[in-house]
């Protein structure tokens, strides 16, 4: 039997909530660049805007797609190219989501990376918009090669978080008070 394909994912917008009137319009932020680690193929796969169609058929393929808060903001973003009901037509394991029900609260990524990996983000969002606006306002290609590579970067603290949960039962993160916790996963 072939093993399962889990599809990592993560996007960067183009626009922020402010911008599109708040985050009831994630339809219209738009995305900048999306990222996609398979383990069928071993392989990163870096989409722009225009290749999205390509973005949301491997998503719908993937026999699981794993990420951090995904279903609630990043299928929402996509859900203004596609006519796929994202949510519903892909399985998910949307890790934030899950420890959200576990704790009680949203736990950041970065924080679920440095309790358990040791491991930060390289960035964050906001940089990714300054950078798409770099882009538009200049038409080179570096910013866009800065977002790809955050967002990759991302995918990959996303897949080894995912990983050390599944090995471990249980991911690590410091609280606000900055001491060691740990919450059981089952994933």
């Amino acid at each position: 039997m072939a093993e399962k394909n889990i599809v990592y994912f993560d996007l960067e917008t183009q626009r922020s909530f402010n911008d599109v009137g708040g985050s009831a319009h994630k339809d219209k932020m738009g995305m900048s660049v999306g990222v996609t680690y398979s383990t069928g193929s071993g392989e990163y796969r870096i989409y722009g805007e225009e290749q999205v169609n390509d973005l949301v058929e491997e998503l719908v393929k993937a026999d699981l797609v794993v990420g951090w808060n995904h279903v609630e903001f990043d299928y929402p973003v996509l859900q203004g190219y596609t006519i796929y009901d994202l949510p519903n037509q892909t399985v998910n394991l949307d890790m934030m989501l899950n420890l959200q029900e576990v704790l009680g609260f949203r736990l950041k990524l970065d924080a679920a990376a440095e309790g358990s990996l040791g491991q930060h983000k390289t960035a964050d969002g906001l940089d990714a918009l300054k950078w798409w606006q770099e882009y538009k306002k200049t038409g080179s290609n570096e910013p866009m090669m800065k977002i790809a590579e955050y967002c990759a970067f991302d995918v990959k603290v996303t897949k080894c978080v995912h990983e050390f949960g599944v090995e471990n039962g249980l991911i690590r993160y410091h609280d606000r008070g900055g001491q060691l916790q740990e919450a059981e996963v089952s994933w």
